[in-house]
């Protein structure tokens, strides 16, 4: 049988084309190759749950990054607020990273650990704020407007507001640590009661700051080193009141011929500062 020249061409580039991908059972796939198409399908985020101060929560990850944490109510109800907020899909890790929970821990615990936060949702400013809000001293806790002035934003206090409650991962980058800036604590993304319990776990003295925020106390002055600073600063909080100076306002603590604390750095320098 004659075969035509087109059709031998078809012929001999099929039989190639077997070849190759006989040859196929012969090669390793490129390393990484299963993430990225995991990530393309949007699989490949996984979580698992963890105990902590404020009970069980579900801790998310890719990539060895953190992507968001939640409290735990079950995985349905996770895994669906989870794709509302990020539009992608994830499922529960078959097996915990051991050194991502490890570092999870201990920086609950108030160690010093580095850990790897995905957030790439965010915009430049709201990034400035949570990245600050990462610098507030367990224990202690910041107004709105300090997270404002500190990022060169004075003016952003309701902006601030706004990206705290975009933070995807609020146990961990810790928005629990801003209040109002009349003191009082304020709202939290997993509500007040939880603020509380995560403030109280870190040592802080809520009664003590509630009861100054109710005196309209914003500062506190000591005399004996010319300084005055936020009521909760590791540099005044654990030292008695006798012979301190409290304080409704930066005006006040000026008059007084003070300068703010280095550390807790509740205001500009007087000649930066409108009094």
């Amino acid at each position: 049988m004659n075969v035509s020249d087109d059709r031998l061409r078809d012929l001999l580039a099929a039989r190639a084309l077997h070849g190759r991908l006989r040859a196929l059972g012969d090669v390793m796939a490129p390393a990484g190759l299963l993430g990225a198409v995991l990530g393309e399908l949007g699989l490949s985020e996984r979580f698992v749950s963890l105990e902590t101060p404020i009970g069980t929560v579900c801790v998310a990850f890719a990539d060895g990054a953190i992507t968001g944490v939640a409290p735990a109510v079950d995985d349905a109800a996770f895994v669906q607020s989870y794709r509302a907020r990020t539009g992608r899909s994830i499922r529960r890790a078959d097996a915990p990273p051991a050194d991502l929970l490890d570092g999870v821990r201990r920086h609950l615990a108030g160690d010093a650990v580095s850990l790897d936060f995905d957030l790439r949702s965010l915009s430049e400013f709201e990034r400035a704020v949570l990245n600050k809000a990462r610098e507030i001293p367990r224990g202690e806790v910041r107004p709105y407007g300090w997270i404002a002035r500190e990022i060169g934003r004075p003016g952003a206090v309701r902006a601030v507001g706004s990206a705290l409650n975009k933070n995807p991962v609020p146990l961990l980058i810790p928005c629990h640590r801003v209040v109002r800036s009349d003191g009082q604590l304020g709202e939290y993304a997993y509500g007040p009661a939880r603020k509380r319990t995560l403030l109280a776990a870190e040592g802080l003295d809520i009664g003590r700051l509630e009861a100054l925020a109710q005196a309209g106390i914003r500062f506190i002055g000591d005399p004996s080193d010319h300084s005055y600073c936020l009521p909760t600063c590791r540099g005044i909080s654990q030292q008695p009141m006798d012979g301190m100076l409290l304080l409704p306002s930066v005006k006040a603590a000026h008059a007084a011929g003070l300068l703010p604390c280095d550390w807790c750095r509740p205001a500009p320098e007087p000649d930066a500062q409108a009094v």
